[in-house]
């Protein structure tokens, strides 16, 4: 399971109770439907960024308890009385419901309508806490391929940092264009089936031409569901903390059968290992 996979969850669906304080401009939209990406600097009050640390840092902590059904080790197995290489709650705004009344989560929500559709709805949402001086990148991957083969999807992520992200820390890296290829193959991170997150097969594609997005806190990276999409390692002296809201526009059978093989995979070796 991955927090990427699109989740039927009432109050990630439910209306924003707050009026969106900040829009995309036609040119971001227009930028965002030609790439597959989009960088925006601002997405947030300023003030609104500490409160939201506050909140996030407890869920990984303090909160930790609560979260731990939730709580994976994203780049390896998890493994009792480890500290995760990078820990990734699934489903935060579940444990900390003050996430999800947010003036972030508010302009997140009308955003995603505006890059999609009036019928959009945000479905799920992550947090990707990336530890200082950190060795394990969140390697290139397309976010569908961790989604169920036997439908089709339109949908996007929005990653927001909450400190600035750059190159040092592990800022987002995208691949232009890429949102119009096919799911490309994809394996376990490091080829362990164990492991919860995918990477492209090393070889399977030539990653020249990515750009990387560095942000102030409280900006946004948005990207389509078959863009390509890689973080660095963080060899800063702070965590990397990133809140990622997942919306959808449409959700529907496939009229053609597809397989991912690398899913299969991952089944096997965790049913084999609760044997």
């Amino acid at each position: 399971m991955n927090a990427t996979t699109p989740l039927s969850v009432p109050n990630y669906a439910a209306p924003a109770k707050l009026a969106p304080t900040r829009l995309l401009t036609p040119e971001q939209i227009a930028f965002f439907k030609q790439n597959g990406y989009l960088a925006v600097d601002n997405v947030m009050p300023v003030e609104e960024i500490p409160q939201v640390r506050v909140i996030y840092d407890r869920l990984f902590n303090e909160d930790r308890s609560r979260t731990e059904g939730d709580l994976y080790n994203l780049t390896g197995e998890k493994q009792k009385g480890k500290k995760e290489d990078v820990a990734q709650i699934l489903q935060p705004g579940k444990y900390a419901p003050a996430l999800l009344e947010t003036q972030m989560v508010a302009n997140l929500k009308a955003m995603m309508k505006q890059l999609l559709g009036p019928d959009t709805h945000m479905v799920g949402d992550h947090a990707i806490n990336k530890p200082p001086h950190n060795n394990s990148p969140t390697p290139w991957h397309q976010d569908e391929a961790y989604w169920n083969p036997g439908k089709e999807y339109r949908g996007l992520s929005i990653w927001v940092p909450l400190q600035p992200a750059t190159k040092l820390n592990g800022c987002m890296y995208f691949v232009p264009g890429s949102h119009n290829f096919e799911v490309i193959p994809h394996q376990p991170i490091g080829d362990n089936p164990l492991t919860p997150g995918l990477e492209v097969v090393p070889g399977a594609f030539d990653f020249s031409s990515a750009v990387s997005c560095e942000l102030p806190a409280g900006g946004a990276t948005f990207h389509l569901e078959r863009t390509l999409h890689y973080t660095p390692i963080n060899q800063s002296d702070d965590y990397r903390r990133a809140y990622i809201a997942v919306g959808t526009q449409f959700e529907r059978p496939r009229a053609t059968l597809r397989k991912f093989p690398w899913q299969e995979r991952q089944l096997a070796a965790r049913t084999a290992a609760k044997s």
